[in-house]
């Protein structure tokens, strides 16, 4: 009756395998192609992504895939690729993961099962999203150590890595901190303070640093320019090297100097404050005088002739010979006729000059008994000042004659009106012959 039944289990079996081959249309490969129940996810709500594995330890189909440690999906197919494994993944169309998700190989427990856990990058912002055909390439995928690694580094640590040097150090650490707690605890707090302070000018540090940077950037654009100074600095310091004893007894001199400058200056200071405050009101009305003092300084190197002179000037005497040629014609308006004049008669005392004006020439007789007369000469002068006989031929002449401080009425002014008159050249050199008389 066993047997029976075993053997109808049997071809229960095979019919089950047989139907299943049938309905796949597909080649067998085994196990993993029988329909399990319990499937986390259909291939009806689902979509497929792949991703690269450089190892994948025990991942085989069947395997889950998670999600922040929720099961989302499971593991389809696994592939080898040249040196690398390709981890085919059936995930939930519910489940949304950006398109340059990452893939990790993780554990449940110590020695519970693999997965396969998806989710967003942790270095990088998160661009589109997860679909199907996606791959997840080998950058971008991971595993956490196994196991045996963990226990295999300690077991190296433990037997010939510095577990035993640990102790050496510590007995060291010990033997130096002896005794000097205190000490310790001091440097503690005083390197605390310091990198407190160091914070606190983080900023300063940083700016420092930029302006450093930007400095040794002008300096390497300067290079050459740095070199060729450096090369003619040579010279230079041969120099000063060979000066080398005259330089120390000059320098000496001058701390001497400077001893004694101090001292004068120490017991003239109120004598030289007062000279200040009286230089004060001449310098006030030198800057009042403003442009104006130019003119006059420019003036006074001639004086008292036209700055022109000052060529000639040496020092004090003066060496040349003018000649005078002044032309009538030149002074008279266009025609050589004389404008007519209207003079007042004040009286007998302005007859004479009433006819030198009308006379038209500073050569008549009028005009020559008014220059030879000191009062007269002053009342000629006076009206020529006026604007109507500006045009005057004899208020030109006079006018455009200098006047001399301390020469009153100009008395050789007659001699000029002779040698203007007779044509011939004065011989007298000295500066009253410029004005055509003698010395007095």
């Amino acid at each position: 009756m066993s047997t029976r039944r075993t053997t109808r289990l049997a071809r229960w079996a095979a019919t089950l395998v047989v139907g299943a081959l049938a309905l796949s249309g597909c080649e067998f490969d085994g196990a993993y192609d029988l329909p399990l129940p319990g499937s986390p996810v259909s291939d009806d709500n689902s979509y497929e992504v792949t991703a690269e594995f450089a190892d994948i330890l025990n991942i085989v189909p069947k395997s889950p895939v998670y999600v922040d440690d929720v099961t989302v999906g499971e593991v389809t197919d696994v592939e080898r690729v040249g040196w690398h494994a390709r981890v085919t993944m059936r995930v939930r169309d519910d489940v949304t993961l950006p398109d340059n998700a990452v893939a990790e190989i993780r554990q449940v427990s110590l020695l519970g099962e693999k997965y396969v856990a998806l989710e967003a990058p942790t270095d990088a912002e998160a661009t589109g999203q997860l679909g199907e055909g996606d791959n997840i390439p080998l950058s971008a995928t991971g595993r956490n150590p196994e196991v045996e690694e963990v226990l295999g580094a300690l077991s190296f640590l433990l037997s010939g890595g510095g577990v035993g040097q640990l102790g050496t150090i510590t007995q060291e650490l010990n033997n130096v901190m002896d005794g000097r707690t205190g000490n310790l605890r001091h440097l503690l707090g005083s390197l605390e303070s310091v990198v407190g302070t160091l914070d606190a000018q983080k900023a300063d540090i940083v700016s420092a640093l930029e302006s450093l940077n930007n400095l040794t950037a002008t300096l390497n654009a300067e290079k050459r320019t740095i070199t060729d100074a450096l090369d003619v600095a040579g010279p230079a310091v041969e120099v000063l090297a060979d000066q080398h004893d005259e330089l120390i007894p000059m320098l000496r001199a001058l701390d001497r100097l400077g001893k004694v400058g101090t001292r004068v200056i120490g017991a003239s200071k109120d004598d030289i404050l007062k000279s200040l405050a009286h230089l004060r009101p001449v310098l006030t009305r030198l800057h009042e005088a403003g442009d104006s003092l130019a003119p006059g300084l420019n003036l006074l190197v001639s004086f008292p002739f036209p700055k022109e002179a000052s060529e000639i000037v040496k020092g004090d005497y003066a060496n040349t010979s003018i000649r005078a040629d002044i032309s009538l014609e030149n002074l008279l308006p266009a025609g050589g006729q004389l404008p007519p004049i209207d003079i007042p008669s004040p009286g007998e005392v302005l007859t004479q000059v009433e006819k030198c004006l009308k006379s038209g020439s500073i050569t008549s007789k009028a005009c020559v008994k008014v220059l030879q007369d000191l009062n007269l000469l002053g009342k000629l002068k006076k009206t020529c000042k006026k604007d109507k006989y500006k045009d005057n031929p004899v208020c030109r002449i006079l006018n455009a004659l200098p006047s001399l401080p301390g020469l009153p009425g100009l008395p050789g002014l007659g001699r000029l009106v002779s040698e203007l008159a007779s044509g011939a050249p004065t011989g007298d050199a000295s500066e009253w012959g410029l004005y055509g008389g003698a010395a007095p």
